[in-house]
């Protein structure tokens, strides 16, 4: 049932939260950039805990699907506080965070920050530093609409143009990482399509090598692509949080 965290000094955050009775660890997604908690792979693992009879948490991040605040005005920090305060304010224990693109980047800052909260990480086109990405791939024209306008808009496959602002990118200067070790010790799944457009393939290696304490497997799709939402792509997932369940 969808319900509302609703926050003082933040915006408020649409979230479906399932707690059950289980010994299994409980799920948490984070969807990636622009996206919200209805898309196939939160879907799919709706289905997935409801038939395991385990907890399972899903949300929107502020600007984000059904929850407050103003997209354009988001950074990193805010997503991050959204993450912080939905697991904080629901009392979730030592899930397994499984983290689409940009939700890749905001679990593995929250395993930085805060190993010990967390049981294990399933990374799905795990996108870490990925305004760094945007800032590099800057043309002079987009860099001189940058400082006289504050923001660019870029081209999206998947709709309308992202707005991304001169804030968003200066935010996510203050958390880069792979730079050094990430003190987690859980298990580690990363699955990374090999067809990728918008993520390169071998960030998946940069990622598992800043997680020299964890047990971390790199689960390749030869034909996957972003997404990570085809049929054959969601059973790998679910073998994943299998095989971190055994762990």
């Amino acid at each position: 049932m969808l319900a509302c965290l609703k926050r003082k000094s933040s915006p408020d955050l649409a979230y479906i939260y399932t707690p059950r009775e289980s010994d299994v660890a409980p799920l948490v997604f984070l969807g990636g950039f622009r996206s919200d908690m209805m898309g196939t792979k939160a879907e799919f693992l709706s289905n997935l805990c409801e038939q395991q009879g385990r907890s399972y948490l899903r949300f929107d991040y502020s600007g984000h699907g059904q929850s407050g605040g103003d997209f354009e005005k988001c950074t990193l920090s805010d997503w991050l506080k959204d993450v912080q305060d939905i697991l904080q304010s629901l009392e979730i224990k030592k899930p397994i965070l499984i983290g689409s693109s940009m939700g890749g980047w905001l679990s593995l800052r929250l395993m930085q920050l805060s190993p010990d909260k967390v049981c294990g990480f399933i990374g799905i086109a795990a996108a870490p530093n990925f305004t760094r990405w945007m800032e590099d791939a800057m043309t002079d024209s987009q860099k001189q609409d940058m400082a006289s306008q504050g923001y660019i808009l870029l081209p999206n496959d998947y709709g309308a143009p992202y707005m991304i602002s001169k804030e968003l990118i200066a935010d996510g200067r203050t958390h880069l990482m792979l730079d050094k070790d990430i003190n987690f010790k859980g298990g580690v799944r990363l699955l990374q399509g090999k067809k990728d457009a918008d993520v390169p393939w071998k960030t998946a290696e940069d990622i598992a090598s800043a997680l020299p304490f964890a047990d971390v497997e790199i689960i390749y799709r030869e034909e996957g692509n972003h997404s990570l939402s085809s049929e054959a792509d969601l059973k790998a997932l679910a073998e994943a949080i299998a095989s971190l369940d055994k762990d």
